[in-house]
């Protein structure tokens, strides 16, 4: 692509070289006409007696052939030790005594400058995907949060008022533990995040079994299709919901693909884990509730501000929604 302040583009060039062979235009007055030195004319001119319009096009100013690139069997080496060891440019750079400049070079070349970009696991590269299309895959999953005694809780209140609070909810509840010390019970978040857009849904349940997680992706699902986004495969871990006849039986039945991670392989689901941490800061333990309901109460607006209006780094700082067009209040 041309740069910003260049006289010629791919057409203008064209439109200079034609008027000189077919018009018979001297290179000095094309030149003057579109305000580019001789040089220039008549290296396009040129071109084009050469290789015809095709000929227009920039041209990679990258060099065939560089002779002080890093060997091949050296880069080897140097990814290798970056790959099983996860050592530095400068440790790596003192085992092979080159410099670490050099070995930087190599790393950020090959795309693993970070040690973030490495598996800790495997030692591997770290494979990202994305599903092509919107509805290609939903992810779900089920994070928990302890409910907010009345009159709030220890984060934001301290231990002592906290927990006099705590204590205070659960005898109204009449709820104790064999410790002795109080419940107050969980709240269990049943959460559906579309592996393309990023666009999410979410349900606060009292439990996490089978027939509950079924009820919300039947609803997830006629949600997302009045997104206009048509379900086809579903990510689960596997918690006892997922691994059911009764959810394969109701993923048969909206005609959704049932698929779940490897076990031990929470990174498989990496998106949605990244959405609960998501979830955590910016809804759960964003600021003061007063009560459990308060907080309930909330997380219909913070869907739709992360939906809507929140952006995200993965989609070029843009909201979720920007993936979808065409939607109503897609803006508001």
């Amino acid at each position: 692509m041309s740069h910003a302040n260049a006289m010629l583009t791919p057409k203008a060039r064209l439109k200079l070289a034609q008027l000189v062979v077919d018009h018979q235009w001297t290179i000095s007055e094309a030149a003057k006409f579109f305000r580019v030195s001789w040089p220039t004319a008549k290296r396009w001119v040129t071109r084009y007696l050469q290789h015809g319009r095709e000929g227009m096009g920039d041209r990679s100013s990258r060099p065939r052939h560089n002779p002080n690139r890093t060997p091949r069997p050296l880069v080897k080496r140097i990814v290798a030790l970056r790959w099983r060891k996860r050592l530095g440019p400068v440790q790596i750079a003192g085992l092979l005594g080159i410099p670490a400049s050099t070995v930087h070079a190599v790393l950020v070349r090959c795309r693993i400058n970070r040690l973030r970009y490495i598996d800790r696991v495997t030692g591997e590269p770290v494979r990202r995907y994305e599903h092509p299309a919107a509805g290609e895959m939903l992810h779900v999953d089920v994070t928990k949060f302890g409910n907010i005694p009345d009159g709030g809780g220890h984060r934001y209140l301290g231990r002592v008022e906290g927990g006099r609070n705590s204590r205070a909810s659960a005898a109204r509840s009449g709820h104790k533990r064999s410790s002795k010390h109080p419940r107050n019970g969980t709240a269990y978040v049943h959460t559906v995040l579309d592996d393309y857009s990023r666009v999410a849904y979410a349900e606060i349940h009292a439990d996490e079994k089978a027939v509950t997680a079924i009820a919300v992706l039947q609803r997830a699902v006629a949600w997302f299709a009045g997104q206009g986004i048509t379900t086809k495969r579903v990510l689960s871990d596997n918690g006892s919901a997922y691994v059911s006849y009764a959810w394969k039986a109701a993923c048969a039945e909206l005609g959704i693909t049932a698929k779940r991670t490897r076990p031990y392989r929470p990174q498989t689901n990496g998106k949605i884990e990244r959405f609960h941490r998501t979830l955590n800061d910016g809804w759960a333990y964003a600021k003061f509730y007063g009560t459990e309901t308060t907080r309930r109460e909330a997380l219909p607006g913070w869907i739709h501000y992360y939906n809507h209006h929140r952006p995200h780094t993965a989609l070029g700082n843009k909201p979720p929604v920007s993936r979808l067009t065409n939607l109503p209040g897609q803006y508001s």
